[in-house]
């Protein structure tokens, strides 16, 4: 999955604003303890980074 892709994804299902405040600040235990953005700049893979989001916000299989 491309970053690219990644932030599209966030954002049909959170919505831009959203989406960008849940990266910058909810922390997500299968990501480490770590915010999505601090993740990325980590180098996770966006694909694990999304699988993270999907878990965390028990989002529907349509989505993942």
């Amino acid at each position: 999955m491309r970053i690219s892709q990644f932030w599209q994804r966030m954002y049909e299902q959170f919505g831009e604003p959203y989406a960008d405040s849940l990266a910058r600040d909810h922390v997500i235990e299968g990501l480490g303890s770590r915010t999505v953005q601090q993740a990325l700049a980590d180098g996770v893979s966006a694909k694990e980074v999304w699988r993270a989001v999907c878990d965390t916000f028990d989002l529907p299989a349509a989505a993942r």
